[in-house]
């Protein structure tokens, strides 16, 4: 398989949250506004790429009996240092995802790809691997992010588009959330049976 599709399968194919339906924890709580969808899919993809890195290099010296603790204690190292930049040079948004990157220890889709993918291939492919998923997880959240921030607030990355008194706050709020994951999950599983 070429380095190319290794890269565009996390993005259409088997994208994490439409296609697998891993990481909807997050992409439910945090998708509020773009910023935060942004945020959030940059240390995703930075955690995901690190720790597809070391796991792939180390795939050879790690024990079968004990892969599954040596993988969350790597990814453990990786959101503990985004955790600590995020926290230094952006307050902000830091304060915006919470708990949510402390969260990225346990994501499924990071110990997924660990297991399913970086134990098994060399660097290089692993690289492209975590690339595409972080990509077609951000443009997941980034979808779900506009939808909800311009219609629960009437704004596009802080920008308003039309006044407040005609945003339907629910779109911000949890079951805004669910609606448009629901919304999307629909509209893609309509388009893929009208194309099969």
């Amino acid at each position: 398989m070429s380095l190319l599709n290794e890269f565009t399968k996390g993005i259409i194919k088997e994208n994490p949250l439409f296609r697998l339906v891993l990481g909807t924890c997050p992409a439910l709580a945090i998708t509020t506004s773009v910023d935060n969808g942004l945020g959030m899919g940059a240390a995703f993809t930075a955690v995901l790429l690190g720790s597809n890195i070391v796991i792939s290099a180390m795939r050879k010296i790690i024990p079968d009996s004990i892969r599954i603790p040596v993988y969350i204690v790597i990814i453990a190292a990786f959101v503990t240092m985004i955790d600590l930049l995020m926290h230094a040079f952006s307050p902000d948004l830091y304060k915006a995802l919470g708990i949510f990157i402390p969260l990225i220890v346990v994501n499924c889709i990071i110990i997924g790809r660990a297991e399913a993918f970086a134990n098994r291939n060399s660097v290089v492919p692993s690289i492209f691997d975590a690339l595409g998923m972080g990509v077609g997880f951000t443009l997941a959240l980034v979808l779900m992010c506009t939808f909800r921030e311009v219609l629960g607030a009437g704004t596009f990355l802080g920008v308003r588009l039309f006044p407040e008194t005609k945003a339907a706050i629910m779109m911000i709020l949890p079951p805004g959330g669910f609606v448009t994951f629901g919304c999307i999950l629909g509209f893609l599983n309509k388009l893929q049976a009208k194309n099969a």
